[in-house]
């Protein structure tokens, strides 16, 4: 009989405690409110427009009175001859920019970390992380001038060389990786600052360990540093396989031009022309819908796995 009053005793005093706590959350709750409202109304209300990749839709008939046509645009869009090299374009310019964006801040935020001179330390890490907040637009310019095959800096130093000026734009050989190392120079600065972030994480008695052991700089950053961030490093590899393909439609739309279409064309620029151009919208909203499905599978996949080997949890 005792042990049943202790236990109706216990399960009033937690309810009160969740009441209690409600109440004082509660501010915190109706705050979430706006944020809430504004993700239905422009995140999950136009998803309805997603029915017009069943129709031959018609702008005055409407959503709700364009004939409907089932699987045909899916069917079309397959048999169109540009599907498949659009695809693989953007899967080969997006994943050179996933293992380029772990590699590059990594080999960065180790040769910062050795830095012993805090001030330069600091001036170089804004330096680097600046371009990540400038426009494509702006960029695009910028690089359209420095890679001119005529008068561009970069060519300059080539002819200077004794080699053949490259035309990196309008190259359908060099247009992809011009994406990807321009992509990089932007974006680095970013992953650099999240990866010396972890190597402030690293224990200092590790180091002081392995040099009582007689390891070098170089064994220890394979046997130390490395170890260290390994966490930060696979949850970065997971998260970024849900943009298989985001080739990034910013830039490459500002600096993509027809002579390269066979290899820079990419899911974004297609859907932009068919929908915004030739105004195919039922097509073009065929081509989203079929990129929104691959990368939905694609996250799910990522986080799976970052909770299986980084144990990152959102859910």
């Amino acid at each position: 009989m005792d042990m049943y009053t202790n236990t109706v005793r216990i399960k009033k005093m937690n309810k009160g405690k969740s009441s209690v706590n409600f109440r004082r959350n509660l501010p915190l709750h109706i705050m979430l409110f706006p944020g809430i409202i504004i993700a239905l109304i422009f995140s999950y209300t136009p998803m309805v427009g997603i029915i017009m990749a069943f129709q031959d839709y018609n702008p005055f008939g409407g959503l709700f009175g364009s004939p409907w046509t089932g699987l045909d645009n899916f069917r079309f869009l397959m048999s169109l001859p540009d599907t498949y090299s659009v695809i693989w374009n953007t899967f080969f310019i997006a994943v050179l920019k996933i293992i380029a964006s772990l590699i590059v801040p990594i080999t960065v935020s180790l040769l910062l970390n050795e830095i012993g001179n805090y001030k330069f330390k600091r001036i170089t890490q804004t330096i680097i992380y600046f371009p990540h907040f400038l426009s494509w637009v702006i960029l695009a310019t910028v690089f359209i001038d420095l890679l001119s095959p005529s008068n561009g800096a970069i060519n300059s130093i080539i002819k200077a060389l004794g080699f053949k000026p490259i035309f990196f734009l309008g190259s359908t050989k060099w247009f992809p990786f011009t994406m990807v190392l321009t992509d990089i120079w932007k974006e680095f600065g970013y992953g650099t600052i999240i990866y010396l972030a972890a190597l402030t994480g690293i224990d200092p008695t590790l180091y002081e360990a392995a040099i009582i052991d007689g390891s070098n700089r170089w064994q220890q950053t394979i046997h130390v540093t490395l170890p260290g961030i390994k966490g930060i490093v696979v949850l970065s590899m997971t998260l970024s396989l849900g943009n298989v393909l985001n080739a990034g439609f910013d830039q490459i739309y500002n600096m993509l031009s027809p002579v390269v279409y066979s290899t820079g064309d990419i899911i974004d620029t297609m859907v932009y022309r068919m929908g915004m151009i030739d105004a195919q919208y039922s097509l073009a909203t065929t081509v989203g819908l079929f990129k929104s499905l691959v990368s939905f599978v694609l996250i799910s996949t990522s986080y799976w796995l970052a909770g299986k080997f980084a144990g990152y949890r959102i859910f």
